[in-house]
């Protein structure tokens, strides 16, 4: 981060950065908010029991994600032709209605069609808001700013978690109204933020407004000199990139598989978004309540506690890992993260077969709490990589005439994995229990594979160099301009293609 605390238009920037990554946390609360639900006796009696019918449960949590598949293929129409900023506005309203249904719910139909409402309307925002962060951040600080915007996952799942503890043992069905509340903050946030917001500079040049993207550039990156060196090379090779883009795009769908590198860029976005949600942390997300009443813990204040506490040490882990992306680089931190990952999942799923194999003997209960231990680790390991850059990684390696339309890829590759997860893992686990686990531990290892041979290293370059690390030194995205970034100083971090 930059040491100048003068410099207005960087303190600017990070405000709007900050205004937009506050998206991911409606989806964070969600997950948070239904563990803490289900683990309370009055949301589980008020629908019906649930948590006693997994098949229920299952339709409950997976109906977001049929209504985030739809979404996505809407989102890229409204962020390509209406603008980012107003993708937005629209996403984020969306999510309120389906707020404020899922709050006044008095069946089991209306909290599932709310459910469905919120998944359209966090698809649309979740396509335009992190596209918009990488576009207007400045590229010295793109990795770190742009991995910021999953870790407020975790601060919507931290207030989600304190707050279904704090109205946990409420007699009556505001123990579950105010939790589904309180989830309409971060889209409040946005819509009332949302005019202060600027649009993406790379979008205003794509419509042939250059001026104003000129205007937002000097703005942001140049503090108001509108002689900035930086501001001119950077203006500069957005527009020739761009325009050499829109020069050989047939703005259809058909482009993400046209070329070699088209092609591993959409196999890389499908991968991340399934990876994300099919790493085991489907199970510790959403359904860590059956996971802690298979190792004996079934007590709902110490699963809303070991939920809230969880929740703090993933954020911390997950900044953490955000603010080391631009030292180590994304294949190294990938690869540590995976590793972690598979060693933290094979010892969960070893103490609680340990404890399922005697629950009455006199190791059982050092078995539960190791388990839980180790589904901490787990998740740590999970943090440092997984959550910055499963939206960072994508963003940054598509190019901008594709972007929206590869993170609509990505995002239906998410809704796939959590349609399955929140369908078919609580059925999984109420048949065979702690064995549904190794199926994750085997899978792992073969993301750990795919991981290791096709994830390119991307640190240090600007969104339009990146086209030279997929198609190649004679990439017609290469610009001529881009040696010149390495000469200026506010681009010292940058590589020289």
């Amino acid at each position: 981060m930059p040491n100048d605390a003068t410099n207005k238009g960087m303190i600017q920037l990070y405000f709007l950065c900050a205004v937009a990554i506050t998206n991911s946390a409606v989806n964070g609360y969600d997950g948070s908010m239904m563990n803490g639900l289900t683990a309370g006796p009055n949301w589980n009696g008020y629908f019906g029991h649930p948590l006693d019918n997994p098949s229920l449960l299952g339709l409950i949590n997976a109906i977001m994600s049929v209504g985030s598949f739809i979404g996505v293929w809407v989102a890229p129409y409204l962020s390509d032709n209406y603008g980012r900023k107003k993708a937005i506005i629209v996403g984020s309203v969306i999510n309120l209605v389906g707020v404020a249904l899922q709050s006044a719910a008095v069946h089991v139909g209306m909290f599932i069609a709310a459910r469905f409402i919120l998944g359209f309307g966090i698809a649309i925002t979740g396509n335009a808001a992190p596209t918009l962060v990488v576009e207007i951040a400045h590229p010295k600080y793109r990795g770190t700013i742009t991995g910021l915007y999953n870790t407020t996952w975790y601060v919507g799942s931290i207030i989600a978690a304190w707050v279904t503890f704090g109205t946990v043992n409420i007699d009556s069905t505001w123990s579950w109204r105010i939790p589904s509340m309180l989830q309409a903050l971060p889209s409040l946030l946005q819509v009332s933020a949302i005019f202060f917001m600027t649009e993406s500079p790379r979008w205003l040049i794509g419509r042939g407004r250059d001026e104003e993207a000129k205007d937002i550039l000097i703005r942001l990156h140049g503090n108001g000199d509108p002689n900035d060196e930086v501001v001119r090379v950077e203006f500069a090779e957005i527009k020739e990139a761009i325009a050499m883009e829109q020069a050989v795009s047939k703005r259809e769908w058909k482009e993400l598989i046209e070329t070699p590198g088209n092609r591993m860029r959409t196999f890389i976005c499908i991968c991340v978004g399934l990876f994300s949600q099919w790493s085991g942390n489907g199970i510790t997300s959403y359904y860590l309540t059956p996971m802690m009443i298979n190792i004996g813990i079934t007590d709902p204040y110490k699963i809303t506690l070991i939920n809230g506490i969880k929740n703090i040490v993933d954020w911390i882990f997950a900044v953490g890992g955000t603010l080391m992306l631009d030292r180590v680089g994304r294949r190294p931190m990938f690869m540590i993260s995976m590793a972690g990952m598979i060693l933290g999942y094979v010892l969960v799923t070893g103490m609680s077969a340990a404890y399922n194999n005697d629950p009455t003997g006199p190791s059982a209960n050092a078995y539960g709490q190791a388990s839980v231990g180790f589904i901490f680790i787990y998740s740590a390991f999970y943090d440092i990589a997984w959550t910055p850059m499963t939206v960072l990684y994508p963003v940054e390696i598509l190019p901008f005439t594709i972007r929206a339309k590869g993170m609509a890829i990505q995002g239906a590759a998410v809704a796939i994995a959590l349609f399955f997860n929140q369908y078919v893992n609580p059925v999984a686990l109420a048949a065979i229990g702690w064995k549904y686990y190794i199926v994750y531990d085997i899978w792992l290892v073969v993301e750990f594979f795919i991981v290791w041979r096709f994830f390119k290293e991307t640190r240090n370059k600007t969104l339009e160099a990146l086209a030279e690390v997929f198609d190649g030194p004679n990439a017609a995205l290469v610009v001529a301009e881009q040696h010149k970034l390495e000469e200026l100083a506010s681009f010292d971090n940058l590589e020289k293609v």
